[in-house]
């Protein structure tokens, strides 16, 4: 790799000619790669394309980039283009502009380590290293009997399957999944539903679809740090709002997002269940100003006994469901669905097929036949997933009990604030300690929830317990670093 040497060396001497070894502007061009054939604004584009290459370390730390003008010339655009990417760098933090030493790269953006990062995506979380008892990534622990037993009965139909390609979902689960909310008092035709691999794959899809480099995308801070990794990975601008979306009508009155996403059930991270009347005017307050609602209702089976949420789209039928067999069944079907206008769904579809042409069709089908049955095997898991809920509470009490940890109805996960010190630096104390927990900085795009770490409580009471221990131990050891608060009795340390 041709090494990064002071920007001013390489563009005065290939004025004149006198290259020799150092960069020349050729190289950049390389580096670059085919960074304006994306959707956006140049600016946009140019800026998304220079943060990966700091990022990634290919734009090292004090690395002196070509000014304005320059670099305008060897990109053949304007000097607004180069100057408005400069900018946007600058105010992440990534660059460093001076009037007469130019810009240079500051570095990459302080980031949780590999192993405390909140984003789903990373396999150190999906497959935690033995002996780690992970309280970071929620599902069931494994696959109830219903599934197996679906899957065998599959079998006969599979001669009659066809080609197997079906983009938009095999027809029986979509037809399943439209009559599902049709039973929940959401009258439903199966063209208005996308079968996807999971609620993961709708959000990417979604986001896919109607963000471009730029546009704004309203979120609640904090929220489910998948959704904020497939709005970024289309290079949006997160504007964030409290949970429950408070200022919301005003919010999107000002800043006419591309969508705004929220969790109205069991909310991911906090729990929090928004009352029907509040959804239904969130729901209002975007049909008025013709934004897009995506309703993030994954978790909204995962009440506990006689919690019950009706579908969003029961009130407003213009909002974009998004749900999931992951958390109520397995995460090892990949089954999730998008409940949309026709029109919506007919987009996602042709988007879909480029990808990969549909998903499984044995597991589809084995969906298909699990389908009619949720509300029991949902109802099933209740008590089951409330008495783990309260173990693990209990678990805190006793051996963290200067935690904050509020208690919730539903869902799988707990919201705990830390009295002193940051989620990032103890999740990697943690880690080293056995437990594998979420930092809240990865969670909230506004920048909060440091003091703040997601655990969920999917464990059995035993499994809780040693977990705590091993918590415990932890947070006997931790030591925050300068930048964090400390409390009185660390600073007497």
């Amino acid at each position: 790799m041709t090494a990064i040497v002071p920007a001013t060396d390489w563009w005065e001497k290939g004025q004149s000619g006198r290259i020799g070894s150092l960069m020349e502007p050729i190289d950049v061009m390389q580096r670059l790669g085919r960074w304006s054939t994306g959707r956006g604004p140049l600016y946009l584009l140019l800026a998304t394309r220079l943060r990966r290459l700091i990022d990634e370390g290919e734009l090292p730390q004090g690395a002196l980039l070509p000014p304005e003008r320059v670099f305008a010339k060897i990109l053949a655009v304007g000097r607004n283009t180069v100057t408005a990417a400069y900018v946007l760098l600058e105010s992440e933090g990534r660059v460093v502009r001076r009037q007469g030493s130019g810009t240079r790269v500051a570095g990459a953006v302080a980031a949780p380590a590999p192993d405390t990062t909140s984003a789903p995506m990373f396999l150190h979380l999906l497959e935690p290293d033995t002996g780690v008892i992970s309280l970071a990534c929620a599902a069931p622990q494994a696959a109830p009997a219903e599934v197996a037993a679906a899957l065998t009965a599959i079998v006969p139909e599979l001669a009659a399957a066809g080609i197997g390609y079906h983009p938009a979902g095999h027809p029986s689960l979509r037809a399943a999944i439209a009559e599902r909310y049709t039973r929940l008092g959401a009258p439903t035709s199966p063209d208005r539903i996308l079968v996807t691999s999971g609620g993961q794959q709708a959000l990417s899809l979604l986001a896919r679809a109607f963000v471009r480099p730029g546009d704004r995308v309203v979120v609640e801070a904090p929220t489910y740090p998948g959704a904020l990794e497939a709005f970024r990975e289309e290079s949006a601008v997160l504007a964030t709002l409290p949970v429950g979306f408070a200022g919301f009508e005003a919010a999107v009155r000002a800043q006419r997002p591309a969508f705004a996403y929220f969790t109205p059930a069991f909310q991911n991270p906090t729990g929090t269940v928004l009352s029907r009347l509040h959804r239904q005017r969130i729901a209002e307050s975007a049909a008025m100003v013709g934004t897009m609602l995506i309703a993030d209702e994954v978790l909204a089976d995962l009440g506990f006994p006689g919690e019950v949420v009706p579908p969003l789209a029961a009130d407003a039928d213009s909002v974009v469901s998004v749900g999931s067999l992951s958390k109520c069944v397995w995460g090892g079907l990949r089954v999730g669905w998008i409940r949309a206008s026709a029109p919506v769904i007919e987009r996602l579809t042709r988007l879909r097929a480029v990808h990969d042409l549909g998903g499984s069709i044995p597991v589809q089908l084995a969906a298909a036949r699990l389908l009619p049955d949720l509300d029991r095997l949902c109802r099933g898991t209740a008590a089951r997933r409330e008495s783990q809920h309260d173990a693990l509470l209990s678990a805190l009490a006793d051996g963290l009990p200067d935690w904050t940890v509020p208690p919730v109805r539903g869902g799988q996960t707990l919201w705990a604030r830390l009295p002193y010190g940051d989620g990032d630096s103890f999740a990697q104390t943690a880690l080293r300690h056995g437990v594998a927990v979420l930092a809240g900085s990865g969670l909230d795009a506004a920048g909060g929830s440091a003091d703040r770490v997601r655990l969920h409580f999917r464990h059995s009471a035993e499994v809780a317990t040693t977990a705590v221990t091993r918590l415990a131990a932890a947070w006997q050891d931790y030591r925050p670093p300068e930048r964090s608060t400390r409390s009185p009795a660390q600073l007497a340390l």
